[in-house]
């Protein structure tokens, strides 16, 4: 019985957790917190008992983005694909997470430190070697950082506005798949140049996501 009743109690936590992004993209942090329970499917005294104020549901939601990040990087090693292949299965999971929208719309709501304490790893640091595992392997042009890849992903994973187009997130997909084309070593013997500056590397996007978090 109490077996059951933790594994309600995670099923629901993970419910408002995926309720919370949907609506966190459509009406950002202020939203009614009523409206996170109904599209959950439980009422508001079980989200407030799962979290205790708006705060705590907003720390969760920025936790739960970087735990399934993980989880996805998890799931590329389990796969056992080549690095590339492995990059690019990683990068459809951040779109489908739309992290480029959730996580500045939780600026100044967490702190770097605490989501990546929560989340046990760093997606990044896992990111940054698969990239240059697949740089390394030869599937990845060599100019190619950090900082190129995850702000693509940043860019394609936040909606278009106004929800003029019902198929934006196969839309994102579909461009991504352009994008990683032109991650590979051929497209920078076609064009015969190095990528224009600035050349973000780890450290600078560390920076870049520090400001966003801390964002008023």
């Amino acid at each position: 019985m109490a077996s059951r009743m933790r594994a309600d109690a995670q099923r629901n936590r993970e419910q408002i957790l995926c309720a919370a992004r949907d609506v966190l993209v459509a009406e950002g942090v202020d939203a009614a917190l009523d409206e996170i329970a109904r599209r959950a499917g439980v009422g508001i005294a079980t989200l407030y008992r799962r979290f205790p104020n708006r705060e705590a549901l907003l720390q969760g939601v920025a936790v739960d983005i970087l735990s399934r990040m993980v989880e996805a990087f998890d799931r590329v090693r389990a796969a056992q694909t080549d690095p590339f292949e492995g990059l690019r299965l990683f990068m459809h999971a951040a779109v489908d997470l739309r992290i480029g929208a959730i996580m500045p719309a939780l600026s100044g709501r967490f702190t770097v430190e605490g989501a990546l304490s929560g989340a046990g790893r760093d997606p990044l640091r896992e990111l940054q070697q698969l990239l240059g595992e697949a740089q390394e392997a030869g599937l990845v042009r060599g100019d190619v950082l950090v900082g190129d890849v995850t702000l693509m992903v940043i860019r394609l994973s936040r909606p278009l506005p106004g929800d003029v187009v019902p198929q934006d997130r196969d839309i994102a997909h579909r461009q991504l798949e352009i994008y990683l084309d032109g991650l590979r070593p051929a497209a920078a013997r076609e064009r015969a140049i190095r990528l224009p500056g600035p050349a973000i590397g780890f450290a600078w996007f560390n920076k870049i996501r520090e400001r966003i978090a801390a964002r008023d």
